[in-house]
């Protein structure tokens, strides 16, 4: 078993190492450059989008209506990173990797908003009627290398039941068993009953809950960090300069904190940030294709407004929670550490009932979210009538990771979901003019309409 997790530790390690992170990072910048800005000329008409049509159907062919494809993207999205991986990330690079975090996240508007463009336009219905779409359809119809959309969709099957299954259902059992004293057993066959209550419906009814989900956990958490951050107000500007500062020159050992260089900052600011964000990986176009919309650039929007909430405010939240709190240097690490920091901002036992409830709502989010995704995946490969059989294979899995012990899991769904990136970069990248054509098209549109 040693061996085992030295090897996953080794090839996870190389899999989102520096490579992997420039790759992302290089495409992101790219991106913003051949866009010009896109995500910050337009964000304005991104929250117009979302925030003034979440209760409207879209037009044109889809599934879902385009809020409800940003809601379960963001389901998927909002999870144990907006609050472990954000502690870790400051925990081993210091304050400074928030300020990295949020290059990660500007950046990472604008790849988002390029990938679910261009899975918009390649999307095609299923047998069943379901409209499908993702890096596996462009890399298809688009570049014609089907073989490589069949690697994407594999490794997206697979990944799902790691990322987005058993590492979510076993940090809900792990939270209810410490602060409640829930056996995990009990956790398990709950989150079996409840998941399969929605995604048994498909996309359709996945997209009805986190509708009304993703908005409520949202405020909830946000609201719950908003309290502390008011009442440790004087605090925020010191916080603001420990990220300044850690981001261009390190941050200096204090109390058990061992101290962090810039390039541990950079490295694991981004890399979080790209794991909570998910932009680059391929996932969340999966989703939007589904959506009821005259023109993929419409739903691009979205995934700007998408990465922005997800780490611009979530994981902005998060991390300056545990700044201004001061709990950062306690050698405490991942969730435990997020939540000292809300127990020690908020009176009672108000911080540990907001880190609690947002974990369990968030793990829970992604677990529907993420089935959709892999269920794709599996469309793709075998055809609509294996849609059915993932779901319940699904279910099952949700049982597994509620009641095992998952140290290889952990590293296994972390590698897989890194793997997804590489053709789906190809894809997008492949895709460039594609993108550059349609963005005029709707841009010109909007102005002569």
């Amino acid at each position: 078993m040693d061996g085992l997790l030295e090897f996953e530790r080794s090839l996870n390690g190389l899999v989102w190492g520096g490579p992997m992170i420039a790759l992302l990072m290089g495409t992101g910048l790219v991106l913003t450059l051949l866009t010009r800005f896109v995500q910050f000329r337009q964000l304005g008409l991104a929250m117009r989008e979302v925030l003034g049509r979440m209760f409207s159907r879209g037009t044109g062919a889809g599934s879902v209506s385009p809020f409800q494809a940003v809601a379960t993207a963001l389901a998927s999205t909002v999870g144990v990173g907006n609050i472990a991986g954000v502690a870790t990330a400051i925990v081993i690079g210091g304050p400074g990797a928030l300020f990295w975090l949020w290059i990660s996240g500007l950046l990472g508007m604008c790849t988002k908003f390029a990938e679910i463009v261009i899975a918009l336009h390649y999307r095609e219905p299923d047998r069943a009627g379901v409209m499908r779409g993702g890096a596996m359809y462009t890399l298809r119809k688009g570049l014609g290398l089907p073989w490589l959309g069949a690697v994407f969709a594999l490794v997206t099957a697979l990944a799902a039941f790691g990322i987005g299954n058993m590492v979510q259902a076993n940090s809900v059992a792990g939270a209810l068993e410490t602060s409640l004293g829930i056996p995990p057993a009990i956790t398990g066959l709950v989150l079996v009953i409840v998941t399969s209550a929605v995604i048994v419906g498909g996309i359709a009814r996945i997209g009805e809950v986190t509708s009304v989900l993703v908005p409520f956990m949202a405020v909830f958490y946000v609201g719950g960090g908003l309290v502390v951050l008011g009442l440790h107000a004087g605090r925020l500007p010191e916080a603001l300069r420990l990220v300044v500062d850690g981001a261009l020159s390190g941050t200096a050992a204090t109390g058990a904190f061992a101290g962090s260089t810039i390039g541990l900052a950079l490295r694991y600011g981004m890399a979080r940030g790209l794991f909570s964000n998910e932009a680059g990986l391929g996932s969340a176009p999966i989703v939007h294709a589904a959506a009821q919309t005259d023109h993929p650039v419409r739903q691009g929007l979205y995934g700007i407004f998408e990465v922005f909430v997800d780490t611009i405010v979530i994981c902005t939240i998060t991390g300056l929670v545990i700044l201004v709190s001061d709990t950062w240097p306690s050698g405490l690490n991942g969730a435990a550490l997020s939540a000292s920091a809300f127990e020690t901002g908020l009176p009672g036992l108000w911080g540990d009932l907001v880190v609690t409830s947002g974990l369990v709502l968030f793990a829970f989010s992604t677990l529907i979210g993420w089935s959709y995704y892999g269920e794709t995946g599996i469309v793709y490969l075998l055809g609509a009538r294996a849609a059915m059989p993932y779901r319940l294979l699904w279910l099952l899995f949700i049982y597994l990771g509620a009641t095992g012990s998952l140290q290889v899991v952990w590293g296994v769904a972390d590698t897989l979901n890194g793997l997804m990136a590489l053709p789906n970069l190809v894809s997008v990248l492949g895709s460039l003019p594609l993108l550059l054509r349609l963005q005029r098209d709707f841009f010109n549109r909007s102005k002569t309409s």
